[in-house]
Protein backbone atom coordinates (compact mmCIF):
# COMPACT_ATOMS: atom_id res chain seq x y z
CA UNK A 1 0.00 0.00 0.00
CA UNK A 2 1.33 3.43 -0.85
CA UNK A 3 2.21 5.87 1.90
CA UNK A 4 -0.48 8.22 0.65
CA UNK A 5 -3.19 5.62 0.72
CA UNK A 6 -2.18 4.31 4.14
CA UNK A 7 -2.20 7.87 5.52
CA UNK A 8 -5.68 8.49 4.08
CA UNK A 9 -7.09 5.45 5.87
CA UNK A 10 -5.48 6.36 9.17
CA UNK A 11 -6.53 10.01 8.92
CA UNK A 12 -10.21 9.40 8.34
CA UNK A 13 -12.43 10.95 11.10
CA UNK A 14 -11.66 9.36 14.46
CA UNK A 15 -15.30 8.70 15.32
CA UNK A 16 -15.78 6.91 12.01
CA UNK A 17 -12.80 4.64 12.61
CA UNK A 18 -13.99 3.62 16.06
CA UNK A 19 -17.54 3.01 14.86
CA UNK A 20 -16.09 0.87 12.07
CA UNK A 21 -14.12 -1.04 14.70
CA UNK A 22 -17.38 -1.63 16.60
CA UNK A 23 -18.83 -3.16 13.42
CA UNK A 24 -15.78 -5.44 13.10
CA UNK A 25 -16.02 -6.44 16.77
CA UNK A 26 -19.73 -7.27 16.37
CA UNK A 27 -18.97 -9.69 13.55
CA UNK A 28 -16.04 -11.18 15.47
CA UNK A 29 -18.24 -11.58 18.57
CA UNK A 30 -20.86 -13.39 16.48
CA UNK A 31 -18.37 -15.92 15.12
CA UNK A 32 -16.78 -16.54 18.55
CA UNK A 33 -20.16 -16.89 20.22
CA UNK A 34 -20.97 -19.85 18.00
CA UNK A 35 -17.89 -21.67 19.29
CA UNK A 36 -19.18 -21.84 22.87
CA UNK A 37 -22.92 -21.16 22.76
CA UNK A 38 -23.68 -24.50 21.12
CA UNK A 39 -22.28 -26.51 24.03
CA UNK A 40 -25.24 -25.58 26.21
CA UNK A 41 -27.71 -26.53 23.47
CA UNK A 42 -26.35 -30.05 22.86
CA UNK A 43 -28.77 -31.92 25.16
CA UNK A 44 -31.76 -30.23 23.51
CA UNK A 45 -30.32 -30.88 20.03
CA UNK A 46 -29.82 -34.54 20.92
CA UNK A 47 -33.43 -34.98 22.03
CA UNK A 48 -34.92 -33.06 19.12
CA UNK A 49 -32.89 -34.73 16.35
CA UNK A 50 -32.07 -38.14 17.92
CA UNK A 51 -28.41 -37.33 17.34
CA UNK A 52 -25.77 -39.79 18.51
CA UNK A 53 -22.95 -38.67 20.79
CA UNK A 54 -20.58 -38.66 17.80
CA UNK A 55 -22.98 -36.48 15.79
CA UNK A 56 -23.29 -34.05 18.70
CA UNK A 57 -19.51 -33.82 18.84
CA UNK A 58 -19.42 -32.93 15.15
CA UNK A 59 -22.09 -30.24 15.69
CA UNK A 60 -19.53 -28.48 17.89
CA UNK A 61 -16.27 -29.49 16.27
CA UNK A 62 -17.33 -29.31 12.62
CA UNK A 63 -17.58 -25.55 13.02
CA UNK A 64 -14.15 -25.32 14.64
CA UNK A 65 -12.63 -27.55 11.98
CA UNK A 66 -13.64 -25.52 8.93
CA UNK A 67 -13.21 -22.24 10.83
CA UNK A 68 -9.51 -23.07 11.16
CA UNK A 69 -8.95 -24.23 7.59
CA UNK A 70 -9.76 -21.12 5.57
CA UNK A 71 -8.15 -18.01 7.18
CA UNK A 72 -5.01 -18.04 5.00
CA UNK A 73 -6.98 -18.25 1.75
CA UNK A 74 -9.59 -15.81 3.08
CA UNK A 75 -6.89 -13.32 4.02
CA UNK A 76 -5.41 -13.49 0.53
CA UNK A 77 -8.84 -12.91 -1.00
CA UNK A 78 -9.31 -9.87 1.24
CA UNK A 79 -5.97 -8.39 0.24
CA UNK A 80 -6.71 -8.91 -3.45
CA UNK A 81 -10.44 -8.18 -3.76
CA UNK A 82 -11.03 -5.75 -0.89
CA UNK A 83 -11.52 -6.42 2.81
CA UNK A 84 -14.86 -4.67 3.02
CA UNK A 85 -16.25 -6.78 0.19
CA UNK A 86 -14.99 -10.07 1.67
CA UNK A 87 -16.11 -9.01 5.16
CA UNK A 88 -19.65 -8.37 3.94
CA UNK A 89 -19.69 -11.59 1.95
CA UNK A 90 -18.58 -13.53 5.03
CA UNK A 91 -21.20 -11.92 7.28
CA UNK A 92 -24.02 -12.58 4.78
CA UNK A 93 -22.88 -16.20 4.42
CA UNK A 94 -22.68 -16.57 8.20
CA UNK A 95 -26.22 -15.25 8.68
CA UNK A 96 -27.61 -17.54 5.96
CA UNK A 97 -25.84 -20.64 7.24
CA UNK A 98 -27.01 -19.81 10.78
CA UNK A 99 -30.59 -19.73 9.47
CA UNK A 100 -30.04 -23.11 7.78
CA UNK A 101 -28.70 -24.49 11.07
CA UNK A 102 -31.74 -23.24 12.95
CA UNK A 103 -34.08 -24.81 10.39
CA UNK A 104 -32.18 -28.12 10.16
CA UNK A 105 -34.62 -31.08 10.30
CA UNK A 106 -31.96 -33.65 11.20
CA UNK A 107 -28.57 -34.02 12.87
CA UNK A 108 -26.80 -34.59 9.55
CA UNK A 109 -28.27 -31.42 8.05
CA UNK A 110 -27.27 -29.49 11.16
CA UNK A 111 -23.69 -30.78 10.90
CA UNK A 112 -23.55 -29.73 7.23
CA UNK A 113 -24.80 -26.26 8.18
CA UNK A 114 -22.19 -26.02 10.91
CA UNK A 115 -19.41 -26.88 8.45
CA UNK A 116 -20.67 -24.09 6.19
CA UNK A 117 -20.90 -21.72 9.17
CA UNK A 118 -17.25 -22.39 9.96
CA UNK A 119 -16.18 -21.50 6.42
CA UNK A 120 -18.11 -18.23 6.65
CA UNK A 121 -16.61 -17.43 10.05
CA UNK A 122 -13.12 -18.17 8.75
CA UNK A 123 -13.77 -15.75 5.89
CA UNK A 124 -14.67 -12.91 8.29
CA UNK A 125 -11.86 -12.98 10.84
CA UNK A 126 -8.77 -12.26 8.67
CA UNK A 127 -10.57 -9.24 7.24
CA UNK A 128 -11.03 -7.86 10.77
CA UNK A 129 -7.30 -7.90 11.54
CA UNK A 130 -6.52 -6.47 8.10
CA UNK A 131 -9.07 -3.66 8.55
CA UNK A 132 -7.62 -2.75 11.95
CA UNK A 133 -4.17 -2.43 10.37
CA UNK A 134 -5.63 -0.38 7.55
CA UNK A 135 -7.62 2.02 9.77
CA UNK A 136 -5.28 2.46 12.75
CA UNK A 137 -1.61 3.11 13.41
CA UNK A 138 0.68 3.60 16.41
CA UNK A 139 -0.91 3.64 19.85
CA UNK A 140 -4.43 3.63 18.38
CA UNK A 141 -3.70 0.32 16.67
CA UNK A 142 -2.79 -1.20 20.05
CA UNK A 143 -6.02 0.15 21.55
CA UNK A 144 -8.01 -1.25 18.63
CA UNK A 145 -6.49 -4.71 19.06
CA UNK A 146 -7.25 -4.32 22.77
CA UNK A 147 -10.94 -3.98 21.96
CA UNK A 148 -10.67 -7.09 19.79
CA UNK A 149 -9.20 -8.89 22.81
CA UNK A 150 -12.09 -7.73 24.98
CA UNK A 151 -14.46 -9.09 22.34
CA UNK A 152 -12.73 -12.47 22.55
CA UNK A 153 -13.10 -12.49 26.34
CA UNK A 154 -16.76 -11.49 26.27
CA UNK A 155 -17.54 -14.01 23.53
CA UNK A 156 -15.98 -16.74 25.64
CA UNK A 157 -17.79 -15.63 28.81
CA UNK A 158 -21.24 -14.84 27.43
CA UNK A 159 -21.67 -17.70 24.94
CA UNK A 160 -22.79 -20.42 27.36
CA UNK A 161 -24.82 -17.96 29.46
CA UNK A 162 -26.64 -16.52 26.42
CA UNK A 163 -27.29 -20.06 25.19
CA UNK A 164 -28.85 -20.99 28.53
CA UNK A 165 -31.12 -17.92 28.42
CA UNK A 166 -32.28 -18.59 24.85
CA UNK A 167 -33.04 -22.23 25.62
CA UNK A 168 -34.98 -21.21 28.72
CA UNK A 169 -37.01 -18.70 26.67
CA UNK A 170 -37.69 -21.03 23.75
CA UNK A 171 -38.04 -24.30 25.58
CA UNK A 172 -36.41 -27.62 24.64
CA UNK A 173 -37.81 -27.67 21.09
CA UNK A 174 -37.41 -24.06 19.92
CA UNK A 175 -34.65 -22.93 22.28
CA UNK A 176 -31.73 -24.63 20.54
CA UNK A 177 -32.89 -23.21 17.20
CA UNK A 178 -32.87 -19.69 18.67
CA UNK A 179 -29.18 -20.22 19.42
CA UNK A 180 -28.59 -20.13 15.66
CA UNK A 181 -31.39 -17.73 14.63
CA UNK A 182 -29.95 -14.99 16.85
CA UNK A 183 -27.13 -14.53 14.31
CA UNK A 184 -29.54 -13.51 11.53
CA UNK A 185 -30.60 -10.05 12.82
CA UNK A 186 -27.07 -9.37 14.11
CA UNK A 187 -25.63 -10.24 10.70
CA UNK A 188 -28.17 -8.03 8.90
CA UNK A 189 -27.31 -5.00 11.06
CA UNK A 190 -23.56 -5.62 10.69
CA UNK A 191 -23.79 -5.79 6.87
CA UNK A 192 -25.76 -2.52 6.69
CA UNK A 193 -23.33 -0.73 9.01
CA UNK A 194 -20.28 -2.21 7.25
CA UNK A 195 -21.39 -0.74 3.94
CA UNK A 196 -21.62 2.71 5.55
CA UNK A 197 -18.59 2.70 7.85
CA UNK A 198 -15.83 0.39 6.60
CA UNK A 199 -13.14 1.88 4.31
CA UNK A 200 -13.92 1.94 0.61
CA UNK A 201 -12.17 -0.78 -1.40
CA UNK A 202 -9.20 0.64 -3.30
CA UNK A 203 -7.99 -0.11 -6.80
CA UNK A 204 -5.56 -2.97 -6.56
CA UNK A 205 -3.81 -5.52 -8.72
CA UNK A 206 -5.54 -8.88 -8.84
CA UNK A 207 -3.20 -11.81 -8.33
CA UNK A 208 -3.39 -15.41 -9.45
CA UNK A 209 -4.99 -17.51 -6.72
CA UNK A 210 -2.72 -20.31 -5.53
CA UNK A 211 -5.27 -23.14 -5.43
CA UNK A 212 -2.64 -25.88 -4.99
CA UNK A 213 -1.12 -24.03 -2.04
CA UNK A 214 -4.58 -23.61 -0.49
CA UNK A 215 -5.26 -27.34 -0.86
CA UNK A 216 -1.91 -28.26 0.71
CA UNK A 217 -2.28 -26.06 3.78
CA UNK A 218 -5.98 -26.96 4.02
CA UNK A 219 -5.11 -30.66 3.98
CA UNK A 220 -2.41 -30.23 6.64
CA UNK A 221 -4.77 -28.24 8.84
CA UNK A 222 -7.52 -30.83 8.28
CA UNK A 223 -5.23 -33.61 9.53
CA UNK A 224 -4.34 -31.74 12.71
CA UNK A 225 -7.77 -30.35 13.51
CA UNK A 226 -9.50 -33.56 12.39
CA UNK A 227 -7.39 -35.55 14.85
CA UNK A 228 -8.47 -33.17 17.62
CA UNK A 229 -12.14 -33.47 16.66
CA UNK A 230 -12.07 -37.26 16.50
CA UNK A 231 -10.06 -37.52 19.71
CA UNK A 232 -12.81 -35.62 21.50
CA UNK A 233 -15.21 -38.32 20.26
CA UNK A 234 -13.26 -41.60 20.57
CA UNK A 235 -10.17 -40.77 22.70
CA UNK A 236 -7.92 -42.95 20.53
CA UNK A 237 -4.26 -41.92 20.96
CA UNK A 238 -3.43 -43.44 17.56
CA UNK A 239 -4.96 -40.34 15.99
CA UNK A 240 -1.65 -38.64 16.74
CA UNK A 241 -0.29 -40.52 13.72
CA UNK A 242 -2.14 -38.03 11.52
CA UNK A 243 0.76 -35.71 12.28
CA UNK A 244 2.72 -37.70 9.66
CA UNK A 245 0.60 -36.75 6.60
CA UNK A 246 0.13 -33.28 8.12
CA UNK A 247 3.91 -32.81 8.26
CA UNK A 248 4.31 -34.05 4.69
CA UNK A 249 1.66 -31.70 3.34
CA UNK A 250 3.10 -28.78 5.30
CA UNK A 251 6.59 -29.53 3.94
CA UNK A 252 5.22 -29.49 0.39
CA UNK A 253 3.36 -26.26 1.13
CA UNK A 254 6.44 -24.51 2.52
CA UNK A 255 8.58 -25.70 -0.39
CA UNK A 256 6.01 -24.49 -2.92
CA UNK A 257 5.42 -21.11 -1.30
CA UNK A 258 9.14 -20.41 -0.95
CA UNK A 259 9.64 -21.17 -4.63
CA UNK A 260 6.70 -18.96 -5.66
CA UNK A 261 8.00 -16.18 -3.39
CA UNK A 262 11.43 -16.33 -5.03
CA UNK A 263 9.80 -16.27 -8.47
CA UNK A 264 7.44 -13.44 -7.42
CA UNK A 265 4.67 -15.65 -8.79
CA UNK A 266 1.76 -14.80 -6.43
CA UNK A 267 2.24 -17.23 -3.53
CA UNK A 268 -0.65 -17.85 -1.15
CA UNK A 269 1.74 -16.94 1.70
CA UNK A 270 4.50 -14.52 0.80
CA UNK A 271 7.48 -16.00 2.66
CA UNK A 272 9.09 -12.57 2.83
CA UNK A 273 6.75 -12.18 5.81
CA UNK A 274 9.01 -14.50 7.78
CA UNK A 275 12.02 -12.30 7.16
CA UNK A 276 10.34 -9.97 9.67
CA UNK A 277 11.54 -11.42 12.95
CA UNK A 278 8.74 -9.93 15.01
CA UNK A 279 6.20 -11.62 12.74
CA UNK A 280 7.90 -15.02 12.91
CA UNK A 281 8.25 -14.82 16.69
CA UNK A 282 4.60 -13.85 17.06
CA UNK A 283 3.34 -16.73 14.92
CA UNK A 284 5.48 -19.23 16.86
CA UNK A 285 4.30 -17.77 20.16
CA UNK A 286 0.68 -18.14 19.06
CA UNK A 287 1.31 -21.72 18.01
CA UNK A 288 2.81 -22.63 21.42
CA UNK A 289 0.63 -20.51 23.73
CA UNK A 290 -2.78 -21.43 22.36
CA UNK A 291 -2.57 -25.12 23.39
CA UNK A 292 -2.67 -23.92 27.01
CA UNK A 293 -5.16 -21.12 26.27
CA UNK A 294 -7.63 -23.64 24.82
CA UNK A 295 -6.63 -26.73 26.79
CA UNK A 296 -7.51 -25.39 30.24
CA UNK A 297 -11.19 -24.59 29.53
CA UNK A 298 -11.57 -28.02 27.91
CA UNK A 299 -10.27 -30.06 30.86
CA UNK A 300 -12.08 -27.82 33.35
CA UNK A 301 -15.37 -28.52 31.55
CA UNK A 302 -14.59 -32.26 31.67
CA UNK A 303 -13.71 -32.00 35.36
CA UNK A 304 -16.89 -30.11 36.23
CA UNK A 305 -19.29 -32.23 34.16
CA UNK A 306 -17.78 -35.72 34.33
CA UNK A 307 -16.01 -35.47 37.67
CA UNK A 308 -18.48 -33.39 39.67
CA UNK A 309 -21.67 -33.95 37.67
CA UNK A 310 -22.32 -30.27 36.95
CA UNK A 311 -24.72 -29.17 34.22
CA UNK A 312 -23.29 -27.47 31.14
CA UNK A 313 -24.56 -24.09 32.32
CA UNK A 314 -23.05 -24.49 35.78
CA UNK A 315 -19.83 -25.68 34.15
CA UNK A 316 -19.84 -22.49 32.05
CA UNK A 317 -20.15 -20.42 35.23
CA UNK A 318 -17.11 -22.31 36.52
CA UNK A 319 -14.83 -20.73 33.90
CA UNK A 320 -16.38 -17.26 33.99
CA UNK A 321 -13.50 -15.92 36.14
CA UNK A 322 -11.08 -16.94 33.37
CA UNK A 323 -13.06 -15.12 30.69
CA UNK A 324 -13.70 -12.11 32.95
CA UNK A 325 -9.98 -11.69 33.64
CA UNK A 326 -9.32 -11.79 29.91
CA UNK A 327 -11.99 -9.19 29.23
CA UNK A 328 -10.57 -6.88 31.94
CA UNK A 329 -6.92 -7.04 30.95
CA UNK A 330 -7.19 -7.11 27.13
CA UNK A 331 -8.17 -3.43 26.63
CA UNK A 332 -5.61 -2.30 29.24
CA UNK A 333 -2.90 -4.34 27.53
CA UNK A 334 -3.95 -2.89 24.19
CA UNK A 335 -3.27 0.60 25.51
CA UNK A 336 0.09 -0.34 27.03
CA UNK A 337 1.58 -2.54 24.32
CA UNK A 338 2.95 0.25 22.13
CA UNK A 339 4.83 1.66 25.15
CA UNK A 340 5.99 -1.56 26.82
CA UNK A 341 6.31 -3.87 23.81
CA UNK A 342 7.23 -7.56 24.09
CA UNK A 343 8.03 -7.18 27.80
CA UNK A 344 4.27 -6.96 28.41
CA UNK A 345 3.81 -10.35 26.73
CA UNK A 346 6.56 -11.92 28.85
CA UNK A 347 5.11 -10.57 32.11
CA UNK A 348 1.58 -11.62 31.17
CA UNK A 349 2.64 -15.12 30.10
CA UNK A 350 4.47 -15.56 33.41
CA UNK A 351 1.30 -14.44 35.22
CA UNK A 352 -0.75 -16.96 33.25
CA UNK A 353 1.76 -19.70 34.10
CA UNK A 354 1.69 -18.85 37.83
CA UNK A 355 -2.09 -18.98 37.80
CA UNK A 356 -1.97 -22.35 36.04
CA UNK A 357 0.47 -23.75 38.61
CA UNK A 358 -1.83 -22.49 41.38
CA UNK A 359 -4.79 -24.19 39.70
CA UNK A 360 -2.83 -27.46 39.51
CA UNK A 361 -1.95 -27.26 43.21
CA UNK A 362 -5.58 -26.64 44.15
CA UNK A 363 -6.70 -29.55 41.95
CA UNK A 364 -4.17 -31.94 43.51
CA UNK A 365 -5.24 -31.04 47.05
CA UNK A 366 -8.96 -30.26 46.82
CA UNK A 367 -11.95 -32.51 47.49
CA UNK A 368 -14.28 -30.90 44.94
CA UNK A 369 -16.69 -29.06 47.27
CA UNK A 370 -17.52 -25.52 46.11
CA UNK A 371 -15.11 -26.05 43.21
CA UNK A 372 -16.17 -22.92 41.32
CA UNK A 373 -15.12 -20.73 44.26
CA UNK A 374 -11.93 -22.71 44.86
CA UNK A 375 -10.75 -22.28 41.28
CA UNK A 376 -11.96 -18.68 40.84
CA UNK A 377 -8.72 -17.09 42.09
CA UNK A 378 -6.28 -19.05 39.91
CA UNK A 379 -8.59 -18.71 36.90
CA UNK A 380 -8.86 -14.95 37.36
CA UNK A 381 -5.05 -14.66 37.44
CA UNK A 382 -4.83 -16.83 34.31
CA UNK A 383 -7.44 -14.70 32.56
CA UNK A 384 -5.66 -11.47 33.47
CA UNK A 385 -2.44 -12.92 32.11
CA UNK A 386 -4.09 -14.22 28.97
CA UNK A 387 -5.50 -10.82 28.06
CA UNK A 388 -1.95 -9.50 28.17
CA UNK A 389 -0.69 -12.21 25.80
CA UNK A 390 -3.22 -12.73 23.02
CA UNK A 391 -4.01 -9.12 22.11
CA UNK A 392 -0.47 -7.65 22.48
CA UNK A 393 1.03 -10.58 20.60
CA UNK A 394 -1.33 -9.94 17.70
CA UNK A 395 -0.45 -6.24 17.75
CA UNK A 396 3.31 -6.86 17.85
CA UNK A 397 3.18 -9.67 15.29
CA UNK A 398 1.45 -7.50 12.70
CA UNK A 399 3.09 -4.17 13.62
CA UNK A 400 5.84 -4.34 10.98
CA UNK A 401 3.74 -6.02 8.29
CA UNK A 402 2.87 -3.99 5.19
CA UNK A 403 -0.91 -3.28 5.46
CA UNK A 404 -1.18 -4.23 1.77
CA UNK A 405 -0.86 -7.90 2.83
CA UNK A 406 -2.33 -7.44 6.31
CA UNK A 407 -5.24 -9.85 5.87
CA UNK A 408 -3.03 -12.65 4.54
CA UNK A 409 -0.59 -12.12 7.41
CA UNK A 410 -3.47 -12.20 9.88
CA UNK A 411 -4.79 -15.38 8.25
CA UNK A 412 -1.46 -17.18 8.78
CA UNK A 413 -1.43 -16.07 12.42
CA UNK A 414 -4.99 -17.28 12.97
CA UNK A 415 -4.26 -20.63 11.34
CA UNK A 416 -1.27 -21.07 13.67
CA UNK A 417 -3.52 -20.26 16.62
CA UNK A 418 -6.16 -22.76 15.45
CA UNK A 419 -3.53 -25.48 15.11
CA UNK A 420 -2.36 -24.57 18.61
CA UNK A 421 -5.92 -24.96 19.88
CA UNK A 422 -6.13 -28.38 18.26
CA UNK A 423 -2.83 -29.47 19.80
CA UNK A 424 -4.08 -28.34 23.18
CA UNK A 425 -7.28 -30.32 22.82
CA UNK A 426 -5.39 -33.45 21.80
CA UNK A 427 -2.40 -33.35 24.16
CA UNK A 428 -3.88 -31.73 27.28
CA UNK A 429 -7.08 -33.74 26.82
CA UNK A 430 -5.14 -36.99 26.33
CA UNK A 431 -3.21 -36.44 29.58
CA UNK A 432 -6.47 -35.77 31.43
CA UNK A 433 -8.18 -38.95 30.16
CA UNK A 434 -5.07 -41.08 30.68
CA UNK A 435 -4.84 -39.88 34.29
CA UNK A 436 -8.55 -40.60 34.86
CA UNK A 437 -8.15 -44.13 33.55
CA UNK A 438 -5.07 -44.82 35.67
CA UNK A 439 -6.16 -43.21 38.95
CA UNK A 440 -9.89 -42.58 38.75
CA UNK A 441 -9.22 -39.27 40.54
CA UNK A 442 -10.57 -36.35 38.52
CA UNK A 443 -8.81 -33.75 40.67
CA UNK A 444 -5.44 -35.44 40.16
CA UNK A 445 -6.20 -35.71 36.43
CA UNK A 446 -7.01 -32.00 36.21
CA UNK A 447 -3.77 -31.13 37.99
CA UNK A 448 -1.72 -33.34 35.67
CA UNK A 449 -3.30 -31.80 32.57
CA UNK A 450 -2.70 -28.32 33.99
CA UNK A 451 1.00 -29.00 34.37
CA UNK A 452 1.19 -30.08 30.72
CA UNK A 453 -0.43 -26.76 29.83
CA UNK A 454 2.23 -25.01 31.89
CA UNK A 455 4.85 -26.74 29.74
CA UNK A 456 3.39 -25.11 26.61
CA UNK A 457 3.38 -21.74 28.39
CA UNK A 458 7.08 -22.12 29.24
CA UNK A 459 7.87 -22.67 25.55
CA UNK A 460 5.88 -19.56 24.66
CA UNK A 461 7.71 -17.55 27.35
CA UNK A 462 11.05 -18.72 25.95
CA UNK A 463 10.08 -17.46 22.47
CA UNK A 464 8.88 -14.13 23.87
CA UNK A 465 12.07 -13.66 25.93
CA UNK A 466 14.24 -14.42 22.88
CA UNK A 467 12.33 -11.80 20.86
CA UNK A 468 12.63 -9.33 23.73
CA UNK A 469 16.39 -9.84 23.93
CA UNK A 470 16.68 -9.35 20.19
CA UNK A 471 14.74 -6.09 20.13
CA UNK A 472 15.67 -4.78 23.59
CA UNK A 473 11.96 -3.97 24.06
Amino acid sequence: MSEARQQTDVDQPSSGRWLALAVCCSALFMTLLDVSITNVALPSIGKATDATSSQLQWVVSGYTLTFGMVPVLAGKLGDDYGRRVMFQLGVVAFALTSAFAGLAPSADMLIAARFAQGIAGGLINPQVSGLVQQMFSGADRGKAFGFLGTTVGLGTALGPLLGGVLIALGGPDLGWRLVFFVNVPIGLIVVIMARRLLPEPTARTRHRLDIIGALLIGGATLCVLGAAVEYDSIHDIRLVLLIIPASGLMWLFVRRERRLTEMKADPLVDFRLFRTRSYTSGVLLGLTYFPAFAGFPLVLALYYQQGLGYTALLSALGVTAYAAGNAISAPIAGRLVTRIGRKLVVISAVMFGLGAVSLALVAFNYDGHHAILAFAGPLLVMGLGSGGVVTPNQTLTLADVDPLIGSAAGGVLQTAQRIGIALGQVIVGAVFFAAVRSSGDFGHSLGSAALVGVGFVLIAITIAVADLRRTGR
